[in-house]
Parts: C-alpha cells; structure tokens; sequence
C-alpha cells in the first residue's frame, strides 16, 4: 500500500466529501476517485458503501481507516523528529505519570538530566486508563508510567513494581488507636474515591464487593491531594497508595495498613511498540529499568 493513498482514503473520510477532499488535497476529484478504487483493487475488498451516495466505511473501511490513521500520525511524527534532529538536536520528553510516581521519577529525571542537560521535559498527570491511552494513540507522550494494564496489542505494559493501598482517616477518627483495619471497618463510613476510569477506584470497590459490602459514597475525585485535603477536613476517609502518602510530610491525617482483600496495585512503564521512540526515551527507559531497586520502590 501506497502511503499517499492512504493519506487521501483518510482525507475523504474526513472531509465527508470527495469534492471536499480533493480541494484540501489540491488534487482533481477524478484523480482521487481513481486513487480510492486503486488501493480497493490492491486490498481485493470495497472500503466505501457507495450505494446511496454518501460517503459510507465499509466494516473492512472501517479498519483501514483506524490503522492509516495511526500510520500517518507515526509518520508525520518520526519525519518532524527527524526534522527537529536533524537541526536541533534532542530536545523534548513527554512522559505521563500518575500521582504516586513522584518519589521516583524525580529521581530518575535527575540522573537522566546529567545524560541531557538540555532536554526540556514534559511531564502529564495521566490518571485514568482514557488519558494514558489517548495520550499514547495522539503521540502526546513518548511512555507513560501508569497503574493501568493497557489491554492493546500494540501497548507494552512492562510491570516495575507493587504499591500496597491504605486507608487515611482524620486525626480523631475512632479507628485511629488500630494497628491495622479491615474493609468491613470502613462499611458505614462516608467514602471518598476517585471517578469513573480510575484503577484504584475499580480495585477498591471489587474488595468491597468481595466484602459483601457497599461503601457509602459521598465524594469523587480525580486526584490524591483533593482526597487528603477532604479527609483532614474530616469529610471521609479513602483509600490511597502507601507511597504517595509517605511522601507528604506530616500529613494531618491517620494511615492505615488494610489486612484484608485491597492490599496493593501494580505500577507499569507502557510503552507504544508499533511507534518510533527517539534515542533519548529509550535512555530514560533504559534508566527507570536499572535504578529501580536503587531508588528503594
């Protein structure tokens, strides 16, 4: 497959019209007509339902169009790389990372920066399983350190460690004298949990479901810092990573180990296999993987 056929299979697509396509493409519709029939005869299957004039994907369409897309993002984007060495050198990393990262990861930026001095950094908080995701299909970021398993093909999920999960509960809350807690201490308390496609909140109400219990929720939340501000305020408790709270000094706040059924959660490194990553991602990589145990995780 020709790659400017398949620019111009996208561009109708997206332009909804041949007339239209052509027009951006700067090309006559004729040519382009030709070009669309071309690249069906080589697949041997129709890509467009033309049997009431509007422009339709066929099921086999709909495939090619998803894939080309990707194909010509990756290459307009490994052609600017290429562009901006070529001139200018390595000078950018993106990385998503969620919340309990930051203990370690700026310890390994420190030790790659000595690699790079010069490299401008990017960091995107990437929470939720969407946002790593469409931050890795947009080319947004080069990796993303996640808790999410990502279940695609083409996204390796490489596993770096395990975080355990504790409850906070407000500094005279009645459970703050325990040692540990259990999930069935938490049932009539007022909860506070991260929203709809976070992997903490489907880990921690799975526990409660194996529970048999149903936590009283009052607050949802996108990040870590909210919840700990709610739960000093004593609004609630929730259920954060051990290390992201051992990182806050003097939290105002108890923690508290959970001896039954949500104990940790798995951190990954996700990477894009099918994309071009530049050499100085592959050092940053390269560094999370060696420095590890190093950086006590």
């Amino acid at each position: 497959m020709k790659l400017q056929r398949l620019l111009y299979f996208t561009t109708v697509i997206d332009c909804s019209t041949f007339t239209a396509a052509a027009q951006k493409l700067h090309i006559s519709q004729p040519s382009l007509s030709t070009s669309i029939k071309l690249l069906e005869q080589e697949l041997g299957f129709n890509l467009l339902d033309r049997g009431k004039g509007e422009i339709k994907l066929t099921k086999e369409g709909k495939i090619l169009y998803q894939e080309a897309k990707r194909l010509l993002i990756h290459y307009e984007r490994v052609s600017d790389e290429m562009e901006r060495l070529k001139n200018n050198g390595p000078l950018e990393l993106s990385i998503g990372i969620i919340e309990s990262s930051k203990f370690w990861v700026s310890k390994v930026l420190a030790e790659f920066k000595k690699h790079f001095p010069d490299v401008f950094i990017r960091l995107l908080e990437a929470p939720s399983l969407e946002d790593v995701e469409k931050a890795l299909d947009s080319f947004e970021i080069h990796l993303a350190i996640t808790n999410q398993f990502i279940h695609k093909q083409y996204i390796q999920s490489i596993p770096l460690y395990d975080e355990r999960l504790v409850a906070l509960l407000p500094l005279q809350h009645p459970l703050g004298y325990k040692n540990f807690i259990t999930i069935n201490d938490l049932k009539d308390e007022d909860f506070i949990i991260a929203k709809e496609g976070f992997q903490t909140r489907t880990d921690i109400l799975n526990a409660f479901q194996k529970a048999g219990i149903k936590p009283k929720i009052q607050f949802e939340i996108e990040r870590f810092e909210t919840a700990c501000n709610l739960v000093e305020e004593g609004l609630g408790v929730t259920v954060a990573p051990e290390n992201y709270i051992k990182y806050i000094n003097n939290p105002n706040f108890h923690f508290k180990r959970i001896h039954d059924g949500l104990t940790s959660r798995t951190v990954y490194l996700a990477i894009d296999n099918n994309r071009y990553l530049p050499p100085i991602a592959n050092t940053f990589i390269s560094l999370v993987k060696k420095n590890f145990n190093k950086f006590g995780v």
